[in-house]
């Protein structure tokens, strides 16, 4: 069983409805099911329920989103970092640190690897040219995986990635390491060698037909 969080969108439209709505890209929970595992959504809730409900499941995967409120992480908003996601920042990091807490193996899909980033003490940078050619159009390039590292095991291979971010990791979170980069040097994927199976990537699995990376997370969280 493995958790997704999910978004909070205050105008999603189906049907005759425009109402709140808790919802995941469908990427997400399919991808999850090619890999082997079984999708569950996620949505936020009180900070408080984040350990019983990683007390459930036998992985955890932070999905993509919108920006991480810089507040997060101690720096000024730049105009460019879009609108922040309260509901969301809290009850993700809480997500994070527990399933840190327990051991369960955690992935964090493109805002869901700069969260794990800040939750360990990390920084963002804000604004970056060149991950997002086209509002709303998935572009894609190479990443090259760090020999030795988790996500090395999973994809020892160059590989070209399904890719939509502006912003990216700065300085790592205690404990963190870099395990991919893009050709500019941007950290593609980071992990924490200390934890089980704890890992980071800047793309988007869930937009492609690779399923190596989360393949890896079904394995480790069925062990």
């Amino acid at each position: 069983m493995i958790g997704v969080s999910t978004y909070l969108e205050a105008g999603a439209r189906w049907g005759v409805w425009e109402l709140e709505a808790a919802l995941l890209p469908v990427g997400y929970p399919r991808l999850v099911q090619r890999a082997g595992g079984l999708a569950a959504m996620l949505p936020p809730d009180d900070p408080e329920h984040a350990a019983a409900a990683v007390a459930r499941l036998d992985g955890l995967v932070v999905a993509g989103g919108p920006d991480v409120d810089p507040v997060r992480y101690g720096a000024e908003r730049d105009p460019r970092t879009g609108p922040p996601a309260p509901d969301r920042d809290v009850w993700e990091l809480a997500l994070i640190d527990a399933a840190l807490a327990a051991g369960v193996p955690l992935l964090g899909i493109c805002r869901g690897m700069q969260l794990l980033n800040v939750a360990r003490g990390g920084t963002l940078v804000q604004h970056l040219d060149g991950h997002a050619e086209v509002v709303g159009v998935f572009g894609g390039h190479p990443v090259k995986p760090v020999p030795g590292t988790l996500y090395a095991a999973a994809v020892p291979e160059e590989t070209t990635v399904p890719t939509y971010h502006h912003q990216a990791v700065d300085r790592l979170g205690e404990g963190l390491i870099p395990t991919a980069h893009a050709a500019d040097g941007t950290v593609e994927a980071i992990e924490l060698p200390s934890s089980p199976w704890v890992l980071g990537v800047q793309w988007h699995p869930e937009m492609g037909e690779d399923v190596r990376v989360m393949r890896a997370l079904v394995q480790a969280a069925g062990d």
